[in-house]
């Protein structure tokens, strides 16, 4: 019996993509377009597995997968996504991900992460790193998210830096040249690592590490 897959992505071209790229080993049982309908169709459809993008309208990939591990943690996460900072590769395997695909290269590495998810092996693009990705091969049963690690990257202080200074999501945006929604995770996902809840607490803790001035 073929493993069935069910397909969240907001972009229905890559929605085709992907289906034409599985449907001759697996059961493409469905596809979403935001993170809310891929919880509410997970759970009525049990899939095997379940791709996710990272930026997905209403609730993100990363949110959705954290959700799922906990309602339904048989089913495999792979995520299939542009994003390859390693902030985002360390939230997506500490949310409960089998395995993180680039869509540049979905066409060479997607059925394979597949596999090895519904073998419970992790997958790493080698996008995100050749050496993260050998290292992850070498023992493919341990989670990866600590090769990411939680030190705070460069992306993640330019935006602790900005949040700190008082700059709006919008502000921070524009200075950095990315998108709102990003900005909204790499807060999110700092308050996370950082174990605070607050505004305040962020620029307070930006202040004890000399990443702003008093």
């Amino acid at each position: 019996m073929l493993k069935r897959i069910l397909i969240a992505d907001d972009h229905a071209l890559m929605v085709e993509g992907l289906s034409r790229l599985l449907t001759n080993e697996f059961e493409i049982v469905g596809a979403v377009a935001n993170g809310r309908e891929a919880l509410a169709e997970a759970e009525r459809l049990k899939p095997d597995v379940i791709l996710l993008d990272v930026g997905m309208p209403e609730i993100n990939g990363i949110e959705t997968a954290r959700r799922l591990n906990n309602t339904l943690p048989s089913i495999k996460i792979v995520f299939v996504t542009q994003q390859l900072d390693p902030a985002y590769l360390h939230a997506a395997f500490s949310a409960g991900a089998k395995a993180y695909v680039a869509k540049q290269s979905a066409a060479k590495e997607l059925v394979e992460a597949i596999r090895m998810a519904l073998r419970d092996h992790f997958y790493v693009t080698p996008l995100a790193g050749q050496d993260a990705a050998q290292l992850a091969g070498l023992d493919a049963r341990k989670n990866p998210a600590g090769m990411f690690g939680s030190q705070l990257t460069p992306r993640q202080r330019e935006v602790l830096q900005l949040v700190a200074e008082g700059k709006s999501n919008k502000e921070i945006a524009a200075a950095l040249s990315i998108s709102p929604k990003t900005v909204e995770f790499h807060r999110n996902n700092l308050m996370d690592e950082l174990g605070v809840r607050t505004t305040a607490e962020l620029t307070r803790y930006a202040l004890s590490r000399g990443i702003v001035n008093q």
